[in-house]
């Protein structure tokens, strides 16, 4: 499939932009439409590390999950769900396993369909198995058999198609420790774009050939990384300035999915899904407070701003006091997109959408930009210059700092020394970079292949 690249926003303002509704709806699975008007639960999940035994033993765990979660959307009276089966590394390594889920899940999801009108749809996030020892190996044999689970898990009932790719982590990995932003960048906006549209290109022509949807993509593997680092606001061992640099970068590596072939939802666990949404109009998962089983961040509320699925992130499957953990959460995720969706009801999403924005967008640089009016910003400086990967990233990079500085300087933002002096010299290192994608690519070729042992350029082409 062709790559066809972004150079225009999808939405003429931010202001257009809220939960529940995007520019291009996605239908999926059992009666639903996602972005269509309404929010939807997204439950995520994990088995007991007891199950992965066998086979036999794991679809039973997922068997039991599946219906934990769908009895209590019923017994709640809640229209509609997702459930997203991340898989472990059983499921992927081995395709026959992960398509034996698949259809477990898919036929109670079935009954509960038919018997009582849930529309809902199943969600498969293949594994990134694509590493031999310590290397990556992106193209291969660790390929082929991830593609084969790709298409034994569609054909067997998954709807949506994801995955949470690595393409450009060895070299980000050794770059976020040392604060160096032109690794940052040449990880997470070259290599990582690269790899995004050889692995979507072939998800998508899975998704075709088998009726099912090719979903979306998530930088976990870098900016996540940044993000989790960074911590919270007594952590200092990586500044939040960074963090969101990264993220901003990671927008246009994430934004390659939909232009190889995939036409959302996006990932949970992609922070950076609300300017990925202000240029592709696709509809977004998205996760935060009602994520804090798996991990803690500094805009629980303010993700909720633009979402149309809202998830958990991921919770192990055990007892709670409430009902075993997929019950627990997927009810809590369910009212919150019955408040979303009654203010979409009502004409009042845009009230609570900035409610849910302002509630966060101070606290710290990451909301800061993140929220939906500077998220756009960094949306059109990618759009911009969209035909070229290292450009858009650097300025998606550079849109990033001048957010920030217009924070600080009109008042709005209140930042420690530690943060502004990463932010100076984030800002040094930008100005410095070359203003040519050949030049970058060579002079990071050469510095990394000679400094990063696990660096095999064999693994991409650029």
């Amino acid at each position: 499939m062709a790559v066809n690249r972004y150079t225009k926003m999808a939405y003429a303002n931010a202001d257009e932009m809220t939960f529940g509704r995007a520019k291009f709806p996605v239908k999926a699975g059992l009666g639903l439409e996602i972005g269509a008007g309404y929010t939807i639960p997204e439950l995520n999940y994990a088995p007991r590390p007891q199950a992965g035994v066998s086979k036999e033993a794991l679809v039973k765990e997922y068997e039991r999950i599946t219906k934990d979660a769908m009895g209590r959307i019923v017994q709640i009276g809640a229209p509609c769900v997702v459930l997203e089966t991340e898989h472990v590394q059983q499921m992927s390594n081995n395709p026959d396993w992960g398509a034996a889920v698949a259809h477990a899940q898919k036929t109670i999801m079935e009954e509960y369909h038919e018997e009582y009108g849930v529309k809902c749809a199943l969600r498969h996030t293949i594994g990134d198995i694509r590493e031999d020892r310590d290397y990556l190996a992106l193209r291969g044999n660790k390929n082929d058999v991830m593609l084969e689970a790709f298409e034994k898990c569609a054909v067997q009932g998954a709807d949506l198609l994801s995955i949470e790719s690595m393409g450009g982590k060895e070299v980000f990995d050794y770059a976020i420790i040392r604060d160096d932003i032109a690794g940052v960048l040449f990880g997470i906006g070259v290599l990582g774009t690269s790899d995004m549209e050889f692995v979507w290109q072939n998800i998508a022509s899975i998704a075709k050939k088998t009726g099912r949807v090719a979903a979306g993509d998530t930088d976990c593997a870098q900016a996540n990384t940044a993000m989790f680092i960074a911590g919270g606001l007594l952590d200092k061992n990586l500044a939040h300035t960074t963090a969101i640099v990264a993220r901003c970068i990671s927008a246009a590596r994430t934004l390659a999915a939909y232009e190889s072939g995939a036409t959302g939802p996006g990932k949970d666990c992609g922070y950076e899904n609300t300017i990925v949404k202000s240029i592709a109009g696709v509809p977004i998962t998205q996760e935060g407070k009602s994520s804090t089983c798996a991990h803690s961040d500094v805009m629980g509320n303010l993700t909720m701003q633009c979402c149309d699925m809202w998830s958990n992130e991921s919770v192990e499957y055990h007892g709670e006091f409430g009902g075993t953990t997929v019950q627990v959460w997927v009810e809590s995720l369910a009212y919150d997109c019955s408040l979303m969706n009654t203010a979409l009801k009502t004409g009042n999403e845009k009230i609570l959408r900035d409610l849910f924005t302002l509630s966060d967008k101070y606290r710290d640089p990451q909301g800061y930009v993140l929220a939906y009016d500077n998220a756009y910003r960094v949306g059109e400086a990618i759009a911009k210059n969209g035909n070229d990967t290292y450009l858009r990233s650097k300025a998606a990079a550079e849109e990033c700092c001048k957010i920030l500085d217009e924070g600080i300087k009109g008042g709005k933002l209140s930042l420690t020394k530690f943060e502004i002096n990463a932010l100076n010299a984030i800002k040094k290192d930008l100005a410095a970079l070359p203003t040519e994608k050949a030049k970058f690519v060579e002079e990071c070729m050469a510095k990394y292949k000679a400094e990063v042992p696990v660096f095999k350029t064999e693994n991409y082409v650029l």
